[in-house]
């Protein structure tokens, strides 16, 4: 993984096998975002195995056999729909074919685990909320911003340990290198990726829910904006919203496309929480002119201030969760309610945004 190249953020963790190998079995499809790898490397060290891949294209399955090389090349997705080993498709197809690609995972007989966003329009989410109730099989997606980060997880024990008390409020700042001329068509055409509030503002408004402990949320405000790049005048390269939790806790995010060149790293991540006894800063990727690693928490208490330097002490425990919850039938990774409600939330803030003029 390079440190600057966000399109294919893959981290790798502290092996955590929750199965024996052979024990749960996944398909990998979809191959159209960089963001397959780091869902694929969340697997295997919870202990899955990766049986098949498949994609149309085979330059991206010779891409993706070069990072994990023991995976079988299917001749087509029903071969994987078809093997009753497979428990779990994993995709990262084009943000506006994933819930499609998602309903006909499910009603094959298998979970389904996306990239984010898993919807681009509030009519694909009514439609996935009706098939997951027909086929009692849950649609996952890859919030990467939270559960492949391993400041985040230990911001969230902090938070449930009840170190900073009740959380009143929280701002999260997403920004991301552009690196336009990496990109692929459809990364620029808002009806295929779904704006930015839809796309990497989904990342935002999940920890928002998960850290506050909201079931429910309201927007109050959003924007977004082309300010820098005409030749793509579909691209929104700034966005923003504000939110108020039913428990009364708010939220203040932007998203954008302008990390500079110099950055270590893709996007200087960090999200602020403030509680009623404490405060919490993650500073996810990188401690800007310090240290170039990642995974940095500042807490402060009333016992005093720590920081905290974490990369490689915590480790990502949703994956294992996720395989668990997929056996039994529980739901402790995260609930299927949880996952549908932060993607609503990020459709219509999208759905609501001012459209701020380029002129600037």
């Amino acid at each position: 993984m390079v440190a600057k190249d966000g399109m294919n953020y893959a981290p790798k963790g502290k092996i955590n096998r929750v199965v024996q190998p052979g024990e749960f079995a996944v398909g990998v499809t979809a191959l159209d975002h960089g963001h397959i790898n780091g869902m694929t490397n969340g697997l295997i060290e919870a202990g899955a195995t990766i049986k098949y891949v498949y994609d149309p294209d085979p330059s991206k399955v010779k891409a993706y056999l070069e990072e994990f090389p023991d995976v079988q090349i299917a001749s087509s997705l029903e071969t994987i729909l078809d093997d009753p080993e497979i428990k779990l498709i994993a995709a990262a197809a084009v943000p506006a074919l994933r819930s499609e690609l998602g309903n006909h995972v499910l009603r094959s007989g298998k979970d389904y685990f996306t990239d984010k966003t898993g919807f681009t329009t509030l009519s694909q989410l009514e439609e996935t909320k009706k098939v997951v109730a027909e086929t009692g099989h849950k649609y996952w997606v890859y919030f990467s911003e939270r559960l492949h980060v391993e400041g985040a997880v230990l911001a969230g024990e902090l938070i449930k340990e009840g170190r900073i008390g009740k959380v009143i409020q929280v701002t999260g700042f997403g920004p991301h290198r552009l690196d336009k001329e990496k990109r692929p068509d459809w990364f620029f055409e808002k009806d295929l990726y779904g704006g930015i509030l839809t796309d990497i503002g989904s990342h935002q408004i999940e920890q928002f829910l998960y850290y506050t402990d909201n079931k429910d949320a309201k927007i109050l405000h959003s924007k977004v904006a082309n300010y820098a790049n005409p030749d793509k005048p579909e691209l929104e390269d700034y966005g923003d919203a504000t939110l108020v939790g039913d428990n009364g806790a708010t939220f203040f995010f932007k998203v954008d496309w302008f990390t500079p060149d110099g950055l270590s790293t893709w996007g200087d991540g960090r999200t602020f929480i403030t509680g009623t006894e404490g405060t919490i800063e993650i500073r996810k990727y990188t401690n800007v002119a310090t240290q170039a690693t990642g995974d940095h928490i500042f807490l402060v208490t009333k016992e005093g201030e720590e920081h905290l330097s974490v990369n490689g002490q915590v480790g990502f425990p949703f994956f294992g969760e996720m395989i668990l919850d997929i056996m039994h039938g529980t739901e402790k990774a995260m609930t299927q309610d949880h996952i549908f409600k932060a993607q609503e939330l990020c459709l219509l803030a999208q759905e609501q945004a001012i459209q701020l003029t380029s002129e600037i």
